[in-house]
């Protein structure tokens, strides 16, 4: 008999022999039609496989993130037999899931066209009508090598020589067609909705080795219905409106160019929204109690080598050699290894801490060209870092005061979604189990005490120890892994950090890593994006434009526009002999948020007329001048220095 656990705790028991499926009718004929697959012990397997062994077992549906993950994969293989029906001759090599759908790579002499995706998409639905059953089959290692190479499938009888000798070689056929792979999948084609689109498409080298041949790559996405497809594809619409580098440089933010890759040329409007976020989190992190400093960009390899980051990030690291003096020096990817410099220097009590030092850091790191990405990939970038040197008794307080700070920051750029990952110890790490428990203790002590809903991570921590991890989620549902806080016992040890506690003996401290933003640069990707451009008026680069309708006005618009500035707002003056719509309009497109026109009426009587962006010009407010300084100095005071 096989003894199965359920979700909600109860057992039944089954004949040996039974299936995933035997067990869904069971339940009902109902989550039998719905089923996909199982999942015993947390292993995704085929509905139809027999179960072996007593084991917890969960029916996996459409209505689960396996069961999509299923419809993906499933997805992958219906698109790669559609291409082989349409283009016989074309081998297929893997096609995973990957974030919001799948791929398939392909070897083939003539190149595809996304004019060609109408087709293979009516293929696809084709094979999905036919509803062919689904089946896994083990083969012999020597026999499916041959059964490949027979098909003229190269590709695949090369994956089958190179898995481990004990590996078990599982084939799954549906209909006539038949593919390599692990499995598990769903019952039928025709579980799969048709729901699914062809995106894009890409070349790409066999397993990644621009030695090898060169494949041709189709992209495509799949959901649970109809409507979840067209949700996403209005997502990606939306997106595409709010791409970064495309507001930079309508905006005139920011540019790139080929000979300083993956580093930004910040634009007088981009500098100055820089400056603004730099400037606010300067201040809360004064506020909470952080002294700022400042370290090298080039540090003796010899301390990345003790922290252990030469071993983690050595093929990430620009290195500089001195033949003159034998040396090797590293530009820091990071600021860790230098903030325990600047605590190592004198000698350190438990009375001075907590010590909190913070630092915006500028870091080089090397990412391949193909992976830079705007703001959200780059080669030099700044952290806003800081550390926190600390008594093991102090690590809640502390992690619970940055929680605080964080959240805080959070809200007033606009995020009010934050999710919190707490990930434990991953494979390579450096330091002893016992540290690493006691780290994990510790932090996980302090996330408790938060209060915040913690998911968990496993395997994710850094390699020095556990971390809290902070995902913001934007304005059309995107989610960004932004903020951390990470609990290391070891890196103190490693650079010989000590502080003489009350007992008068050396310990060691608990250094805190933490950032709220992360990269700059990044995070000013996802703000903009996240506000399509709009920045709040307290952020934006050019808060008020004072524009005329003739050139009478020129003087009074000077004149208004240096009261302005003087109030302290980031003002400009259009003085341009053009018709007053069209200045408008084109400061609209711009973002400014306070447009305020000067005409005859407003010289006259020391008015200015304001139109706000998002009012479409329709609606203005005409105020004394003196009321138009107290008014827009009020609303774009940053929100740390506003008094309630």
């Amino acid at each position: 008999m096989i003894d199965l656990e359920f979700p909600d705790g109860s057992h039944r028991q089954f004949d040996d022999g039974v299936t995933g499926l035997d067990v869904a009718m069971d339940i009902s004929p109902g989550l039998a039609k719905q089923a996909f697959a199982i999942a015993l012990d947390d292993e995704l397997r085929d509905l139809k496989r027999v179960i072996e062994h007593d084991g917890k077992i969960r029916i996996i549906t459409a209505r689960d993130e396996e069961g999509l993950e299923l419809i993906r994969h499933d997805a992958a293989h219906v698109l790669a037999e559609a291409v082989q029906e349409l283009f016989p001759g074309t081998q297929v090599t893997i096609g995973p899931i990957i974030d919001d759908g799948f791929y398939y790579d392909f070897a083939r002499e003539e190149h595809f066209s996304t004019e060609d995706f109408a087709t293979i998409e009516a293929k696809m639905a084709e094979i999905i009508d036919r509803n062919d059953p689904i089946e896994r089959e083990v083969w012999n290692r020597d026999e499916a090598i041959a059964f490949f190479k027979d098909k003229g499938e190269t590709y695949k009888a090369e994956l089958i020589s190179d898995l481990p000798v004990d590996e078990e070689i599982t084939l799954y056929r549906q209909g006539k067609w038949v593919d390599l792979c692990l499995g598990p999948h769903l019952p039928s084609t025709g579980k799969v909705p048709k729901a699914f689109k062809l995106m894009k498409l890409a070349g790409a080298y066999w397993r990644g080795d621009s030695s090898n041949a060169q494949l041709q790559r189709i992209y495509g996405t799949a959901w649970t219905n109809p409507k979840e497809l067209r949700a996403y594809l209005t997502r990606l619409e939306e997106a595409e409106k709010r791409d970064h580098r495309r507001l930079g440089n309508a905006l005139e933010l920011f540019h790139f160019q080929e000979e300083a890759q993956g580093q930004v040329f910040w634009h007088p409007n981009g500098w100055a929204l820089y400056r603004a976020l730099q400037d606010y989190v300067r201040r809360c992190q004064k506020k909470a109690g952080y002294a700022e400093i400042n370290t090298p960009q080039l540090m003796d390899r010899k301390f990345w080598e003790a922290s252990g980051h030469w071993d983690k990030y050595r093929e990430h690291m620009f290195i500089s050699s001195i033949d003159q003096e034998d040396k090797v020096l590293a530009v820091k990817p990071m600021n860790c290894p230098c903030h325990v410099q600047v605590f190592n220097h004198g000698q350190k009590s438990y009375r001075d801490l907590p010590m909190r030092l913070a630092e915006f850091g500028s870091c080089h790191r090397y990412e391949p060209s193909g992976a830079l990405h705007g703001l959200m990939r780059v080669r030099a970038f700044v952290q806003d870092d800081a550390h926190i040197f600390c008594r093991e008794d102090q690590v809640t307080d502390e992690v619970k005061a940055f929680c605080t700070l964080l959240q805080s920051i959070y809200k007033d750029l606009g995020f009010e979604e934050v999710q919190v990952r707490f990930a434990d110890r991953p494979e390579t790490r450096v330091g002893s189990d016992e540290v690493w428990d006691k780290a994990e203790a510790s932090l996980k002590a302090a996330a408790d005490a938060t209060g915040l809903e913690v998911v968990h991570n496993p395997g994710d921590g850094a390699f020095y120890g556990p971390k809290l991890d902070f995902v913001l989620k934007d304005a059309i549902g995107r989610e960004w892994q932004t903020g951390t806080i990470q609990a290391d016992f070891n890196l103190p040890e490693r650079l010989d950090a000590s502080y003489v506690a009350e007992d008068g003996e050396r310990h060691r401290p608990v250094m805190l890593h933490r950032a709220i933003l992360g990269s700059f640069e990044r995070f000013l990707g996802i703000l903009i994006e996240h506000h399509a451009g709009n920045m709040p008026l307290w952020l934006s680069p050019i808060q008020v434009v004072v524009t005329t309708i003739t050139s009478e006005m020129d003087d009074y618009a000077r004149e208004a526009a240096a009261i302005l500035e003087a109030a302290g707002l980031r003002v400009k003056t259009d003085l341009r002999n053009e018709k007053i719509n069209y200045k408008v309009r084109e400061h609209s497109h711009a973002k400014v948020p306070v447009i305020a026109v000067a005409g005859h009426r407003e010289r006259e009587e020391r008015t200015l007329a304001l139109r706000f962006l998002g009012e479409g010009g329709k609606h203005q407010q005409v105020l004394k001048l003196d009321e138009v300084v107290a008014k827009l100095t009020s609303e774009a005071t940053p929100p740390d220095m506003k008094f309630d």
